[in-house]
């Protein structure tokens, strides 16, 4: 079982033999989570190398711990009142000031994908973090971190963590 506050021990070296960050090292990789403060934990610790544009896809049934993920997010980021981040599931999208903006969407209740597109979340792309809840439902392939999270018994939780080019 994950615990809280492990740190990378070893991070690999890229092709020009410099290390990743913390998020490349973090980035494809399956974790076992066994409470709200280990989720919250890991994706704080995938969030601290971030450099302002990435994309994080969050999939994962109802309850799974999409928003848990996301406030961790905004916790490695540095927002101070990262528990304020809630599921922008009426409002589709919530933004928080970080380090860097963060654009917080859920795409929970649009099911079409001329819906998804007629959003214009995409113009946010390069401007901040964007976090989408329902990540799965992006209708166009897309540089992004996709996070899949899979409830176990209790509180444990399966999160796969995989970084993906268009």
């Amino acid at each position: 079982m994950a615990k809280a506050g492990r740190k990378v021990k070893k991070r690999k070296s890229t092709e020009a033999g410099k290390p990743e960050s913390r998020a490349e090292a973090l980035a494809a990789r399956n974790e076992a989570t066994g409470s709200e403060e280990e989720t919250l934990e890991l994706a704080r610790e995938l969030a601290r190398d971030f450099r302002g544009d990435e994309v994080i896809l969050l999939s994962g049934e109802l309850g799974a711990g999409k928003t848990i993920f996301a406030k961790g997010i905004a916790a490695g980021l540095g927002m101070k009142n990262w528990s304020q981040v809630c599921s922008p599931s009426f409002t589709i999208m919530n933004i928080y000031e970080a380090r860097y903006p963060i654009y917080h969407f859920d795409l929970y209740r649009l099911e079409k994908k001329a819906d998804i597109l007629d959003l214009g979340w995409e113009d946010y792309l390069d401007r901040g973090i964007v976090i989408v809840e329902w990540g799965e439902r992006v209708p166009f392939g897309l540089k992004a971190i996709r996070i899949n999270i899979r409830k176990g018994r209790g509180d444990r939780r399966v999160i796969e963590i995989r970084r993906a080019a268009s």
